[in-house]
């Protein structure tokens, strides 16, 4: 037996199980290294003679050698052989003779460097006094807990973790635990902490640096910081409000108290994610956790109150309960976003969560698990470099729209104590999804696993089909794709229905591909008259499924939305699933349309959020498609938008909800998009008064994107004051947020060498690595190829910088994406052919078909004679 045969494998070896880890660490800041030392005490369960764990980066301390001491002998052993395989990013130890089953001690000491990768044990920086400073921090999920210390780096071996920090004498030094005791000696200082409990190797934390903080005592004692910049504390305390509310929420939820004495949330200024759930110290990106009342927008805080949620509930759905292995993942991600709008809609219920729920997670989740290259929600990890892709909306969104569904189905007070007695029966342990459906199943009585392993397992989802012959509906279940083919998949389907009330109801499980509901007694009206009766099916979109209704049902549903009979989320829904059939050419354009115009006066912000999403996405389409009724378009969507438009106005008014700042924020951004004259000379006109007095309350936060888009629309090479003076707004401020509206905005023009010269921009020292992403984000039709030539000529730079993690996929997502052409297909094909792809392969397989989807929803879209006389028509109204 040889090290070779731990080559190549997607698991360690279990012949040893990590029980304790005493872990020191000293980071010098100085120099961007690190040095350490571990004692990790072990298990020998099965017979062998090797310890296999996993170690990457990391350069090992030849003066002292790695020992492993029995606990039964006290014998001191070494290692013969000392292997490093760092394409399996695992350390093989290998001794002369078999160990000794039992608890020994494992001790190595190691170094390695704070790297630039926002990953492992790196370096952020910040500035104190105007000095720039760098601090230590760390993120470990998925996999790089192994580039900080040697671990055996999978969820499904939890251990304890008794940490010890060397740290300068002037800085914080903050981990999962609290402090135990803190010892000064000059210089420097050591840092020791509770032993943790158990808990897996991705959710250790460790931060060094300098911080102000804000705290509270939630309602069950626990003490909760929010550790920000110095300067910036009064910027926590919105997050540390709803953390404290949010904890005693989930608290009663679950049934189990929160594990800790303590929870610190912190703000880092290089940060990859949105946050990361680490034990009892939760990191953010600072735009996700800092709240400026002043300066930050509705939608940032409705953000931040959704992103502390869901790092959260994580103390119990992932910390607490660690999914067994990442095939799981969903039952960390897909969970955690659930219950985060579980817990925003009872503290904020004026936000109307749920119905955004559909817009944020559902839509979302749909979108991309209509690509044939989508996959199952379980999905099969055979190596490290395969996990970071599975971060996505399927693991997210449809994870969490799947679990809307089967609580609707199951009830909300049965799930609710289904779910608190799995937290319960699995704490400090791991579990599997079947572990979840066995509880459902004993709790509900229903046949959950049967229902849920074809939504979990099986990737995709179902349309369906509803006829109405007689008194009776015929619906029928095919796999939608947004490619226009019909998959094979068949599921068991949850499905609800309501005619012409939702006093008249019906639900069933829709098992088999075809099925028949007589429902004469549901369309019997008082004055007999059926004609005005409507069928909606999936009531309130609670199913993860679309539906296609025949010509008489979609009439009587576009009557319905135009009496404002249906509910928000239905009107939604309806609109929704319209728009993806027509972008999957089972529907012409001129159809959606029709059906578009019954929404003129809508004024629920979801609804017009969604109004707004399809009109962005098809000007777009048919730009390629219908160039010469391209103003037609704009003004369709226009007259769309002036019900609520004219009703909201520019400027906030005393007393306005949360919804109607965050569709200010929308409309006005659309209607600059569209064209819309008067708005455009408006925004000019509060855009200079804001340059002259940054103070103005002519731009509030809400209205800012809308006006630097606009003003962007008229620079060119040879007049560039609108880039210009946003970049002295980007360079004034230190809101994140707002640096993120400036760079979002200026790859906005029309104007190609503007657009090249904001991307250019994206890459230089003064845009965080992580803030890059949004130039990209800003680009639009016009600048398509523009940010694809930019891609190819710095290429190399860019592979380099954002080499890890999935930020180099949404670079790839987000330039290719926007093209719709078959040529263009085998243009990106052929130049990625020659260059490395492996860290982002499904993003741009992903990106490649959505590009084929619009090529083949263009020549539809060429072949619609009748398009070009219903929209004339339209746009007139």
């Amino acid at each position: 037996m040889t090290s070779e045969q731990f080559k190549g494998q997607a698991r360690l070896p279990r012949f040893a199980i990590p029980k304790c880890y005493d872990l020191t660490l000293k980071p010098d800041l100085f120099h961007c290294k690190f040095s350490g030392s571990v004692e990790i005490t072990i298990d020998i369960v099965a017979e062998t003679r090797f310890i296999v764990l996993n170690a990457v980066e990391l350069i090992f301390d030849d003066d002292f050698p790695v020992l492993f001491e029995t606990s039964k002998s006290s014998q001191e052993l070494r290692p013969s052989e000392l292997v490093h395989v760092p394409e399996d990013e695992i350390l093989v130890l290998g001794f002369d003779d078999h160990l000794p089953l039992g608890v020994g001690v494992l001790r190595i000491r190691f170094s390695g460097t704070l790297n630039d990768q926002m990953k492992g044990f790196y370096r952020s920086s910040y500035e104190l006094n105007g000095e720039k400073k760098n601090m230590a921090v760390t993120q470990f999920e998925p996999v790089d807990a192994r580039r900080c210390f040697p671990c055996w780096d999978e969820p499904a071996f939890k251990a304890t973790f008794k940490i010890t920090l060397v740290v300068p004498s002037d800085l914080m030094a903050l981990s999962c635990m609290p402090v135990t005791e803190e010892k000064v000696n000059g210089p420097s200082k050591t840092v020791c902490y509770e032993e943790s409990p158990f808990m897996s190797t991705y959710l250790v934390a460790v931060v060094v640096g300098m911080f102000d903080y804000v705290e509270g005592i939630s309602s069950d004692g626990t003490k909760v910081r929010v550790y920000t910049q110095v300067g910036k504390s009064d910027q926590g305390k919105f997050a540390l409000d709803v953390a404290m509310k949010t904890l005693h929420l989930y608290e009663r939820y679950f049934e189990t108290p929160y594990a800790l004495s303590k929870l610190d949330m912190i703000a880092i200024p290089d940060f990859a994610a949105g946050g990361m759930e680490n034990y009892g110290l939760v990191t953010y990106r600072d735009t996700d956790l800092l709240y400026d009342e002043h300066l930050s927008a509705a939608s940032n805080k409705q953000w931040i109150a959704s992103v502390v949620a869901h790092e959260l509930a994580h103390q119990w759905f992932g910390n607490l309960v660690t999914m067994e292995w990442w095939t799981h993942l969903w039952l960390n991600e897909g969970f955690a976003t659930w219950v985060s709008y579980l817990a925003n809609d009872t503290l904020f219920p004026e936000w109307k969560c749920w119905t955004q729920f559909l817009n944020e997670c559902t839509e979302e989740g749909l979108r991309l698990d209509a690509l044939a290259e989508s996959h199952p929600i379980e999905v099969d990890i055979n190596h490290a470099c395969d996990i970071n892709e599975i971060f996505d909306a399927i693991s997210y969104k449809k994870g969490a729209s799947v679990i809307q569904m089967l609580q609707s189905y199951l009830g909300a007070e049965c799930f609710q104590k289904a779910l608190a007695c799995y937290i319960k029966r699995f704490a400090c342990s791991n579990a599997r999804t079947e572990d979840l459906w066995q509880v459902l199943e004993e709790e509900s009585g229903e046949p959950v696993k049967m229902i849920m392993t074809s939504w979990t397992k099986q990737m995709g989802y179902p349309v369906i089909d509803v006829k109405f012959t007689g008194h009776d509906l015929q619906f029928e279940q095919i796999q939608f794709l947004s490619n226009g083919s019909a998959g094979n998949g068949q599921w068991i389907i949850p499905v609800t229905l309501s005619c012409g009330s939702y006093n008249a109801q019906r639900n069933f499980l829709l098992k088999s591909k075809l099925d028949r509901m007589d429902i004469t007694d549901l369309i019997k009206s008082k004055d007999g008259c059926e004609e005005s009766f409507w069928i909606k099916v999936n009531v309130n979109q609670t199913g993860f499924y679309r539906v296609k209704y025949d010509d008489i049902l979609s009439a009587r549903l576009g009557q319905a939305i135009e009496a404002n009979i249906l509910s928000p989320t239905d009107r939604f829904g309806v609109l929704d699933d319209s728009y993806s059939l027509c972008m999957a050419c089972k529907q012409p354009l001129s159809s959606l349309f029709l059906l578009m115009n019954s929404y003129r006066k809508e004024s629920d912000y979801t609804v017009l959020s969604c109004i707004i999403s399809v009109s962005y996405s098809v000007l777009n389409i048919t730009a390629d498609a219908a160039p010469e009724l391209l103003n037609d378009f704009k003004k369709f969507f226009i007259s769309l938008l002036m019900f609520a438009s004219e009703k909201l106005g520019w400027d906030p008014k005393n007393g306005e909800s949360h919804l109607d700042s965050m569709l200010r924020e929308e409309i006005l951004a659309a209607l600059v998009f569209f064209g819309h004259e008067a708005t455009l000379k408006e925004a000019h006109r509060r855009f200079n008064a804001f340059l002259a007095d940054r103070n103005s309350y002519l731009l509030p936060p809400d209205t800012r994107k809308a006006a630097y888009v606009a003003v962007m629309q008229t620079d060119n090479s040879s007049n560039s004051s609108g880039f210009d003076s946003l970049l002295r707004v980007y360079r004034e401020t230190d809101l994140s947020q707002e640096k993120g509206r400036v760079l979002c905005s200026l790859t906005s023009c029309p104007d190609p060498d503007i657009v090249l010269k904001a991307l250019n921009f994206s890459l230089c020292s003064e845009v965080r690595t992580q803030d890059a992403i949004f130039c990209l984000e800003g680009v639009g039709r016009q600048g398509r190829e523009t940010a694809w030539m930019w891609l190819k000529d710095n290429w190399e730079f860019i592979s380099n910088t954002w080499k890890s993690g999935y930020l180099l996929g949404h670079f790839v997502e987000a330039v290719v994406s926007r093209f719709c052409s078959e040529e263009k297909v085998i243009e990106v094909d052929e130049f990625f052919s020659t260059h490395s792809k492996a860290l982002f392969i499904r993003k741009l397989k992903q990106s490649l078909e959505r590009v084929k989807i619009k090529s083949n929803w263009v020549l539809s879209i060429k072949n619609e004679s009748t398009l070009g006389g219903i929209i004339k028509e339209l746009a007139i109204k």
